[in-house]
């Protein structure tokens, strides 16, 4: 039997690499986004290797259209949340708050869920979530952004938790990413850019290992401790 992921929000960026690299490893790979233009252009260039099923993962009957996918599917060792929405706020724009929260926290939690029922069911499995290095600290720049991304970091946190106590196989991955070459990487002070393949193949990496916790470029660790321990009155003034 071949391995088999199934991997939310790959039409571009960090999920159409990851879809790719694993692809390219062998495995069968079931794909969801919004774009479903994009999705079959994707999988055309692995023919019966991988499969679509778009979905809007902000629509009422998103876990419906999920939990049909999986019964599809049927034996599945991966699935990964990377849909996410980021954009500068510096205005503090309703609108752009609360479509970040409708994508980073709301879709996240309820297909999250649909998810971790489904491995619950098996005893075993893998579920990660692309949250970010982001997540460390609140900022003014983005502030739905982080929190959204802080919010990601704890609630998997809390799934780990949930299925160690229940004695689970179930491995729960926080993927935190810093900056990488996707359009979700604006404005100026960038530095450390990964290349959105060496992202996605360190990702892999990580999974593959069964890693709790995994900062893509791994030296973003240092920045994630720095933000966690840097004083207030300093952090408001960087």
């Amino acid at each position: 039997m071949k391995s088999t992921i199934f991997i939310i929000g790959a039409s571009s960026g960090i999920g159409e690499a990851l879809a790719r690299t694993y692809a390219q490893a062998g495995w069968q790979v079931s794909v969801t986004a919004r774009r479903a233009d994009k999705l079959y252009q994707l999988a055309a260039d692995y023919p019966g290797q991988i499969h679509c099923y778009p979905f809007d993962v902000t629509a009422s009957d998103a876990p419906q259209q999920m939990e049909k996918a999986l019964q599809q599917l049927g034996e599945l060792e991966v699935i990964v949340y990377n849909s996410g929405v980021g954009e500068a706020n510096k205005y503090l724009t309703e609108e752009i708050e609360t479509q970040t929260v409708a994508v980073n926290v709301t879709a996240f939690t309820r297909l999250m869920i649909v998810g971790y029922h489904y491995f619950e069911k098996r005893g075993h499995g893998l579920l990660a979530g692309v949250s970010s290095v982001a997540s460390r600290r609140g900022d003014s720049g983005s502030p739905a952004y982080n929190a959204s991304k802080a919010y990601m970091s704890n609630y998997m946190e809390g799934l780990r938790k949930k299925a160690f106590r229940r004695k689970l196989q179930l491995t729960v991955t926080d993927i935190r990413p810093g900056f990488v070459d996707t359009p979700m990487a604006q404005g100026e002070g960038l530095f450390w850019v990964a290349a959105v393949d060496k992202a996605a193949k360190q990702i892999k990496a990580a999974l593959d290992k069964r890693k709790s916790v995994v900062y893509i470029t791994k030296r973003w660790w240092l920045v994630a401790k720095i933000l966690e321990f840097l004083p207030a009155w300093l952090w408001y003034r960087v």
